[in-house]
């Protein structure tokens, strides 16, 4: 059985033909949203969509897809995940990572004490955030900057860091 992974989200239709407006969460939006690719609605099941037309509309890419030519038959995806499956990823370059090699890592500090598991993955701005839960203190939030993570051992499922400092307040 595949594997999905986000690509984006249907935030609403648009017009009376089928289209849909989606907000991006793909670093290859060129790659993910062309004409012809097939992508997955994450419904129950998921549904297996092929795009039609893809063009940008403030700041959204507008899609269509084959066979879905009104707004009530796409109007259920408002709301839901577009997909792709492991299939579909490409390799990257040395260095970088896709968020599935990331999330589960097991966090090492500087002096090889464990901070514990990378849960998610924020974007909120020019650089992601790990999340990373612990118990019975606050999370660590993470930033993946070169001066931070130092190594990322996928193998041993390991990543080696250097916390800034003031980042962990374990006070509470």
């Amino acid at each position: 059985m595949p594997e999905y992974y986000d690509i984006g989200t249907i935030v609403n239709t648009h017009g009376i033909r089928g289209e849909v407006r989606v907000l991006v969460t793909t670093d290859f939006p060129k790659q993910r949203f062309q004409v012809g690719k097939i992508v997955y609605v994450a419904t129950s099941p998921k549904t297996a969509l092929t795009i039609q037309s893809v063009r940008e509309h403030k700041g959204l890419t507008m899609l269509t897809f084959k066979g879905y030519t009104d707004i009530n038959q796409v109007l259920p995806f408002k709301g839901k995940k577009l997909q792709v499956t492991d299939a579909a990823l490409q390799p990257l370059d040395a260095g970088s990572y896709y968020y599935k090699d990331i999330i589960g890592l097991t966090v090492i500090d500087e002096h090889g004490q464990t901070l514990g598991q990378v849960s998610e993955i924020l974007s909120p701005g020019p650089n992601d955030v790990w999340v990373i839960p612990r118990i019975g203190k606050s999370e660590i939030l993470l930033p993946f900057l070169k001066s931070v993570v130092q190594s990322i051992d996928l193998e041993r499922k390991e990543a080696h860091v250097i916390v800034p400092e003031g980042l962990i307040d374990d006070a509470d």
